[in-house]
């Protein structure tokens, strides 16, 4: 029964979709160690890295129950239907945040006294759409933190690298939530909920999704710049502008059928394809 349970709440929270963030962590460690890091601290970011969006995607389930109801999109959903409880819900989600903060106490102390502050981030974003259109970019400083933190299990110190790294991340995540959030815009608009598509229209939402996009890129460059990073590096990140620049070509304001296409296909490339890069670079040179 337990392990039925299980299922269902790793198929409601995506599990899949650590890929996301997943290959950016193992990046923030590759370059704070300039090679592979320790079987050991890869063991424990892996496990913070899961722990973390596991009890995010949980915490922000429970909280968006009332507005699941309502959204036909999201409706049949596990809790909203009833096929999974909401006691078994929060005890999923108190088990992952301890796995997140465990993993972090493991890797070192700022990381274990970083650790509150990013669950609080991570649970934050779920109340954003009540108040912001800028819960997307809470999103993505939520999911970019991935390989700064993942830095600082290396190094246990900050450095401006990681950082845009970080940063890049941020903006590519806000700007792919956009024209995810495309789909609910007239349902934000009925429930009173905030994002750039609800607030300004489709046309411009996309726009200012193209510009984080841009953001992304650049960022991206100046993060291989100071990381003295060589042509594989660069090679991955023009590959990632076409991407990205592709992913604004298939989505338009008076057509979403492929905006799933473009938000689990192309974006999960992305974070491989830069994963590949730099690590080629970095363990060949």
């Amino acid at each position: 029964m337990i392990w039925r349970k299980l299922s269902i709440t790793l198929n409601m929270i995506k599990f899949e979709h650590t890929v996301f963030a997943l290959p950016f962590a193992f990046l923030g460690a590759l370059l704070a160690r300039r090679g592979l890091p320790t079987v050991w601290q890869t063991g424990w970011i892996v496990a913070a890295m899961v722990g973390a969006r596991s009890a995010a995607m949980a915490f922000n389930r429970i909280a968006d129950l009332h507005y699941d109801r309502m959204n036909p999109r999201t409706s049949e959903r596990a809790l909203p239907r009833g096929t999974l409880s909401m006691q078994f819900a929060v005890i999923f989600t108190v088990a992952m945040s301890s796995l997140f903060v465990f993993s972090a106490w493991q890797l070192n102390r700022l990381c274990f006294y970083l650790s509150f502050p990013a669950l609080a981030l991570l649970f934050f974003y779920s109340y954003t759409k009540r108040f912001t259109s800028l819960s997307h970019i809470v999103l993505g400083l939520a999911v970019g933190s991935a390989p700064l933190a993942a830095w600082l299990a290396v190094r246990g110190e900050f450095a401006w690298a990681p950082i845009l790294l970080s940063g890049a991340v941020t903006f590519w995540v806000a700007g792919f939530d956009v024209i995810y959030s495309l789909q609910d815009t007239e349902f934000d608009r009925r429930a009173r909920l905030f994002s750039l598509p609800s607030k300004f229209g489709m046309a411009p939402a996309l726009r200012i999704s193209a510009l984080f996009h841009a953001g992304t890129v650049l960022l991206l460059a100046a993060t291989a710049i100071l990381s003295s990073s060589g042509w594989m590096a660069y090679t991955g990140i023009a590959i990632v502008a076409i991407i990205l620049y592709w992913e604004h070509r298939i989505v338009k304001p008076h057509d979403l059928s492929r905006v799933n296409v473009a938000f689990f296909n192309l974006n999960g490339y992305v974070s491989i394809l830069l994963l590949l890069a730099f690590a080629g670079d970095i363990l060949t040179r």
